[in-house]
């Protein structure tokens, strides 16, 4: 029953309060221990580098997985309330939907107001890609394609690896593992990217990889679900997602944004790297606002299969 609770009251935060404080924050405080310990990889070998990104990964996921592990032990024994509101607080801070949210619509009232400058600087929270110079059109599909891509990172696969190990293992190993992802993610997007990272963030990178391979997938088809209950044609999600996944470096990337690029009608591009869909629509930042509304019905079925995954756990569990 706490898997349930639990993942309601973390729904319940998220919606009404969204982010906590950045000096409490875990995720804030994962960045700041992991540009601390970048600094021990001076070495030029790329097998050294590769070995102290691989440990650097490692301890921080034992760090914050473990923490929370035993904090959520400890509140066990001492108070039922303080474990579940606990438990609720640790798990909420691994997804982010309520931000993801208001970044990506703040960003499309900027360009209807005709700040493009300020939505390029704006997009810089959600994006690693240099945004200074981006046309309009650039800057909405950058923005579609992180509404994709984080509605698989900040909520589908945080709560995939919570219901993977809560419903056989219990919520203690369900936060846990969430937290977990939430490190390999926030690593990934830290050091797992080419130049001067590549060794160094190359085990992260890959990790995360491993890790996103079903829920990336899972989300991709979500979109086209949300596709067919929004009005929009489901068949040209699931034909785009399927035929043009494979155009982007990610093995996973692709899936989520290509799956939203063909419900949309809109082709999107990271110049130099990709084109997914074809520009049946013009990018606007109204394009923004369908998007979000496509991840929202998204984000609404998961959460409603999240629950009944919880459920049968439960009813399991349950003494006959």
């Amino acid at each position: 029953m706490d898997t349930l609770v639990i993942l309601l009251l973390a729904l319940a935060l998220d919606l009404t309060l969204g982010e906590p404080h950045r000096l409490i924050h875990p995720v804030v405080w994962m960045g700041k221990i992991a540009s601390f310990l970048e600094k021990g990889s001076t070495s030029q070998s790329r097998f050294a580098q590769f070995v102290y990104g691989m440990m650097m990964t490692l301890c921080l996921i034992g760090l914050f997985g473990a923490a929370a592990f035993f904090i959520l032990l400890y509140l066990k024994s001492f108070s039922l309330a303080l474990y579940v509101i606990v438990g609720a607080m640790l798990l909420k801070t691994a997804f982010a939907m309520k931000e993801l949210r208001r970044v990506a619509l703040g960003i499309k009232e900027l360009l209807l107001l005709g700040k493009l400058d300020a939505a390029r600087r704006k997009l810089g929270s959600l994006v690693s890609r240099d945004t200074q110079g981006l046309s309009e059109s650039l800057v909405v599909s950058a923005t579609v394609e992180s509404v994709a891509e984080n509605t698989c990172d900040s909520l589908v696969a945080p709560l995939f690896y919570f219901l993977l190990l809560s419903v056989p293992f219990g919520v203690m190993f369900g936060v846990s593992g969430a937290i977990a992802y939430r490190v390999v993610n926030t690593l990934d997007a830290m050091i797992g990217y080419h130049g001067k990272y590549e060794y160094f963030g190359k085990f992260a990178s890959r990790l995360d990889d491993v890790l996103n391979l079903i829920p990336a997938r899972l989300t991709a088809l979500l979109f086209v679900l949300a596709s067919f209950l929004s009005g929009r044609s489901a068949r040209s999600s699931w034909q785009v997602a399927f035929s043009e996944h494979s155009k982007t470096a990610s093995p996973n990337a692709g899936w989520t944004m290509a799956a939203v690029a063909g419900a949309l009608d809109v082709q999107l591009e990271k110049v130099g790297h990709y084109r997914l869909g074809s520009a049946g629509t013009l990018l606007d930042g109204e394009t923004i606002g369908a998007s979000v509304q496509l991840m929202q019905v998204a984000a609404l079925i998961w959460v409603m299969i999240s629950l009944v995954i919880g459920g049968i756990g439960f009813v399991l569990a349950s003494p006959t």
